[in-house]
């Protein structure tokens, strides 16, 4: 069998080449010189395009699947589906978890890919990104041209375009805040009432009477107002030239069930006691996977700008009252070799994946631990990759108030994840079961939800489905707290048809 852990799972491929780095906003234009690629079943390329997002659960079978490469590209494509009575959907890096855009319902894939520029507007004084970029190529451009990045995810191949949607977020959040805190612009095809197709530019100048739609895109995920096509960036920050890499490791052998509840209530202490904005541990930035019992260790990976001394304190307040000592690797890197490469090596092949996601406001409570371990160890399911992360945020993030942005949960230490991906759709079942019964035993105390939230950019469909939710805690609330009205309150001004629509997106009512 084969082992998986968080990363092979998630990874997909190598890093993929983009536009080169452009000056002038005027440039954007040059790419669509050529006619777009309009795909259908019978072409070569097809497979390619429609099996491009990696959860294998799910695979979409549209009649046509348009690659383009300039904004009026998207807007042509989407209003020849809208005329023809056509669902459509979107695809960037294709790292979707649920079946938003691989549903058999679409019947008009708008692929991203080749719109992947990365340069710098002088009108706007601000740094653009196309969405269909990916997250390596970006720090990779911005980087060595201008010597700044975006804060955001820590696997290179994870696209812009719905990763900012959702907020954005990964190893400098602690330090610099989230992706959308320095998003100025952002620009969307939408569809008015008649059914016509046209892109907008909306700015974050409270001036702009396009705002709404800009404050929608800093958090209220993708799939839900129209076609992203362009970001803008400013008041970017300069990474550190290089960051500490470590990993540490616990073996399960030497782990009994109050060992390890003592050690993950030692990381939840730790997690209270220095995630607010300006602490000096924001530098460090953390993953804590804990797979299952037949994999041989749990691992903490993850990054510091800056001295190391915070890596020994975490390491010191980990091990308080715990005789089992980590494993330690540490390793420094520049910065971008470490961004490129992510927080764990090697492409990983497709699976058919689930994944459920939970804040922390604060550690979790021994009840909660305990349950962690027993289905993480569990005799009737022994399965080696099914896992929950628990992720170090906080910091920076918390430091902008709920409502400026779209992103709800700007009181939390940690972000959380429970994942499992498998190869056999014979196993669906079985695979399905355990992690909506771990998830549903962690959260009992609250209705089997996390009274915290949830995170967009891990969507459960089944927090939408009354099977699996229960608790009178609707999905929206989970996601987006109190800004579920506003969003859908842009819902009803920008996408007055719900042409662009998902098991999890904005209703208009």
């Amino acid at each position: 069998m084969v082992e998986h852990t968080r990363r092979t799972v998630l990874r997909g491929g190598t890093i993929a080449a983009a536009s080169a780095p452009l000056v002038g906003v005027s440039s954007f234009g040059e790419a669509s010189a050529r006619e777009p690629v309009a795909v259908g079943p019978g072409d070569p390329r097809y497979p390619s395009l429609v099996r491009r997002g990696y959860n294998r659960r799910f695979e979409g079978r549209p009649e046509q699947v348009h690659v383009v490469r300039s904004t009026e590209d998207v807007v042509r494509a989407v209003g020849d589906a809208v005329r023809a009575g056509r669902r459509v959907a979107v695809r960037g890096g294709g790292h979707c978890f649920e079946d938003f855009v691989d549903d058999p319902a679409v019947r008009v894939l708008i692929d991203l890919s080749q719109m992947a520029a990365v340069g710098h507007d002088r009108r706007r004084d601000a740094f653009v990104v196309e969405a269909g970029a990916t997250l390596g190529e970006v720090y990779r451009r911005l980087y060595l041209g201008w010597g700044v990045t975006v804060p955001a995810g820590t696997h290179g191949q994870v696209g812009v375009g719905g990763h900012v949607s959702g907020g954005g977020y990964g190893a400098l959040c602690r330090l610099h805040g989230l992706s959308v805190d320095h998003l100025y612009a952002v620009e969307v095809v939408v569809v008015d009432r008649a059914g016509k197709a046209r892109s907008v530019v909306a700015t974050r100048e409270p001036s702009d009477p396009n705002r709404d739609l800009w404050w929608a895109h800093t958090g209220g995920g993708g799939g839900n107002f129209g076609v992203v096509t362009r970001y803008w960036f400013r008041s970017l920050p300069a990474p550190p030239p290089t960051v500490l890499d470590f990993t540490l490791q616990w073996p399960w052998e030497r782990l009994d069930r109050d060992t390890f509840v003592r050690l993950l209530r030692n990381y939840g202490r730790w997690g209270e006691r220095n995630s607010a904005p300006g602490s000096p541990a924001a530098a460090l930035y953390g993953e804590f996977s804990l797979t299952r019992r037949p994999s041989e260790a749990i691992s903490l990976s993850g990054q510091v700008a800056g001295s190391g001394r915070v890596l020994d304190e975490l390491v010191a307040a980990l091990g308080h009252g715990v005789e089992v000592r980590p494993v330690r690797r540490t390793s420094t890197l520049p910065w971008l070799t470490a961004a490129a490469h992510g927080l764990d090596g090697g492409p990983g092949p497709f699976y058919r994946i689930k994944i459920k996601s939970g804040y922390q406001r604060r550690g979790f409570t021994d009840r909660q631990l305990v349950a962690v371990h027993r289905h993480l160890t569990r005799s009737d399911y022994g399965y080696p990759s099914g896992q929950m992360f628990v992720n170090t945020y906080g910091g920076r993030v918390n430091a902008v108030r709920p409502g400026a942005t779209a992103v709800a949960h700007r009181d939390s230490i940690f972000k959380v994840g429970y994942l499992v991906g498998w190869e056999n759709a014979a196993e669906d079942a079985r695979h399905l079961a355990w992690i909506r019964e771990f998830y549903r035993d962690v959260y009992a105390d609250s209705g089997g939800v996390p009274a915290d939230g949830a995170f967009i950019n891990y969507p459960d469909s089944d927090l939408a489905d009354p099977r699996w939710n229960d608790s009178g805690t609707p999905w929206h609330a989970l996601y987006y707290k109190d800004g579920y009205a506003r969003l859908q309150q842009v819902k009803r001004r920008w996408d007055p048809r719900d042409v662009f629509r998902h098991a999890l997106s904005v209703r208009p009512t």
